[in-house]
């Protein structure tokens, strides 16, 4: 698909080499990443990885960054998708722009040489960050690339994870399509729908997959030329698909919305601060789940970019307060029914967000029975199934058991992705505080290594010769004396 139009400035500044000296500077006198220090293991004669990272996304690079800057170096990290198609920038994502701040500092890990600011001012100036407005969606992509290549990060693309399970409680087998893998800790950097799909309301059944999509598919937008197009919600990604069904030229575009109006209010920003993203985790679980269910139920109103970016074509069509009563499909025709009119429509796409189906991944099969969600054990005084089926997880993004004792290896299995939300608060999906998810997750990790092999380290400690003082330092003049 395009990507938004975008020429940058003339390179007035010292350039990405310039950067990249400074930013190995930083790492110096910061000694960073530290020396490795976790024992090496073998199991049946394969050598096992520390930790396995699934996804080379922006909260993958990041986990695997903050990992490798505390000494834990035997990581892999692995991604289904080509080299440079990594997460939704240049995919399914169809914003012409971030929703974020250009100057939030991202995944830049305290180090301002790694900001996406810092990246841009060294290649266009100063001047031209000041005018750039809000990050281009296919920019930022770039900068995510650059940052691979400076952190050294070990990405291995196209290969799928097909089957994650416990081989004994402290270890996992990966099969992949690149081989089977061995690992001590394996984190899932999955996304939005990393832990489920997706999600269609039942009612979609009744059109034939020719004539539908969901915002997440491929959709050859240059074919709904000349057609007739639907949109279902007015989310980000609703109105981001609406946008780039107009701008392919389809001839009428409606957006079909069951709520009276657009929300309007971003509840989430009016109260970002350090203090949600290190205390939400610490808040009581009645708490977390009051801050969240009233996020969801306000919604988060699409940009006003994006929202401008539909309302300029006069053939789009917003219909509020119009639940689908009806869809129908009859010689390529969709007839789709509301309380309010009939619409004939020759394509339409769901934007309805995704589901937690931990059970629905194939990856995860042998481990979903045994994985707590947060309805599992918590009773709320209202409803809501999104967060229901959110994953209970431990301070360290990871797992944990629906029975005690049925599956230990889950302690082992960190969620970073979107899902983490409710366990912990927005650290792992979005990009104003991926920084402290990763470095959560990595302390916690190294952490649990430390403990984990401590008989290694205590005999390493014994084994510790290197002398301070040499013996020279009072010659010939040292006394068997006390006083």
């Amino acid at each position: 698909m395009p990507d938004s139009a975008f020429t940058p400035p003339e390179r007035t500044a010292p350039g990405l080499a310039a950067l990249e000296a400074r930013l190995r500077q930083d790492l110096a006198w910061l000694e960073w990443p530290a020396k490795p220090w976790v024992p090496p293991r073998r199991q049946d004669g394969q050598d096992v990885t520390d930790v396995v990272i699934i996804g080379a996304g922006m909260c993958g690079l990041a986990a695997a960054a903050a990992l490798r800057l505390l000494g834990i170096a035997n990581i892999r990290v692995l991604d289904r998708a080509p080299a440079g198609q990594e997460g939704p920038w240049v995919t399914f994502a169809r914003m012409e722009t971030l929703r974020s701040p250009k100057t939030l500092a991202g995944p830049a890990l305290d180090l301002p040489a790694l900001t996406f600011r810092a990246w841009y001012e060294y290649q266009h100036g100063a001047a031209a960050f000041d005018a750039l407005g809000k990050i281009p969606r296919a920019l930022w992509m770039d900068y995510l690339i650059w940052y691979r290549r400076v952190m050294d990060i070990p990405v291995e693309n196209a290969v799928a994870v097909e089957g994650i399970r416990p081989l004994g409680a402290d270890l996992f087998t990966l099969e992949t399509t690149a081989g089977r893998i061995l690992a001590r800790r394996v984190v899932l950097a999955t996304g939005r729908d990393g832990l489920g799909g997706p999600w269609l309301p039942e009612i979609a059944e009744a059109l034939p997959p020719a004539l539908r999509a969901h915002s997440r598919d491929a959709i050859d937008f240059a074919a709904l030329a000349g057609k007739r197009v639907g949109v279902v919600g007015a989310g980000a990604s609703a109105m981001d698909n609406a946008a780039a069904a107009l701008e392919a030229g389809c001839a009428r575009l409606d957006m079909i919305v069951r709520r009276p109006a657009l929300p309007r209010v971003n509840k989430f920003t009016g109260i970002g601060s350090p203090g949600v993203v290190h205390g939400f985790a610490g808040l009581p679980d009645a708490w977390k789940w009051r801050f969240l269910d009233l996020v969801l139920g306000a919604q988060t109103p699409p940009p006003r970019d994006s929202t401008l970016r539909v309302a300029r074509f006069p053939h789009a069509h917003l219909h509020l307060a119009s639940p689908i009563r009806a869809l129908s499909a009859q010689d390529g025709v969709i007839r789709l029914e509301t309380p309010h009119r009939t619409l004939e429509l020759d394509f339409l796409i769901f934007g309805t967000g995704f589901r937690v189906d931990i059970a629905g991944r194939p990856e995860l099969a042998a481990l979903a029975p045994h994985i707590r969600l947060w309805g599992d054990r918590f009773q709320a005084e209202r409803l809501n199934e999104e967060l229901a089926t959110s994953p209970d997880l431990d301070p360290g993004f990871a797992f944990q058991e629906r029975q005690p004792g049925t599956c230990p290896a889950l302690a082992r299995l960190h969620c970073f992705n979107y899902p983490a939300t409710l366990s912990h608060g927005k650290l792992s999906g979005d990009i104003p505080a991926v920084s402290a998810g990763a470095r959560r997750l990595a302390h916690f990790i190294a952490r649990a290594f430390f403990v984990e092999d401590r008989e290694a380290h205590f005999a390493s400690l014994q084994a510790y010769e290197t002398p301070e003082l040499l013996g020279d330092e009072w010659p010939d003049r040292a006394t068997g004396d006390a006083a």
